[in-house]
């Protein structure tokens, strides 16, 4: 089968939909609706924003494979700070997808991520528009996500289960 096209009329409405997609927790149709925008507008940032989203919303599902197709869309996002700022959305969504894993020594790996992601997000500090703190409060995230988890990882200390 083939895909059919959408109209360029459609645009605006569609990317309303990809949006309400990702709020219920339906990234894979919103990462579809964002592709067929593409199709018809290849350089439409909003819809590669969208799609750089919903590839990241996925990440606990698919780590690997989606962390190659959210880093293929970062070269097409052409304003430099959003790019930069999104390099960092990437990491610190890895980094949740990690802890959200669970297995033996994905917090360490989760930590790590976290601290690429405010790297990241540091630069983008440097160049954000006047009045824009995304980036300060995403790095505020993460600091606090590492400090929960150093607290809650003391290396050495042991707690056996409580038994009943």
């Amino acid at each position: 089968m083939e895909l059919k096209p959408i109209t360029r009329e459609g645009i605006p409405s569609a990317l309303q939909k990809a949006e309400r997609y990702r709020l219920l927790n339906e990234s894979s149709a919103a990462e579809s609706i964002c592709l067929d925008v593409l199709e018809i507008d290849p350089a439409n940032q909003e819809a590669l924003v969208s799609l750089l989203l919903s590839i990241t919303d996925q990440f606990a599902e698919e780590m690997s494979d989606g962390l190659h197709r959210a880093r293929a869309v970062l070269p097409r996002i052409t304003d430099e700070y959003e790019r930069v700022y999104y390099a960092g959305i990437i990491c610190e969504r890895r980094a949740r997808a990690q802890l959200q894993r669970g297995a033996l020594g994905s917090a360490d790996v989760a930590a790590e991520w976290f601290r690429q992601a405010m790297t990241w997000y540091e630069k983008a500090e440097g160049m954000r528009p006047s009045g824009n703190d995304e980036s300060i409060l995403r790095w505020n995230t993460c600091v606090r996500m590492l400090d929960k988890h150093e607290r809650a990882h003391v290396p050495g200390e042991y707690e056996p289960a409580l038994e009943d």
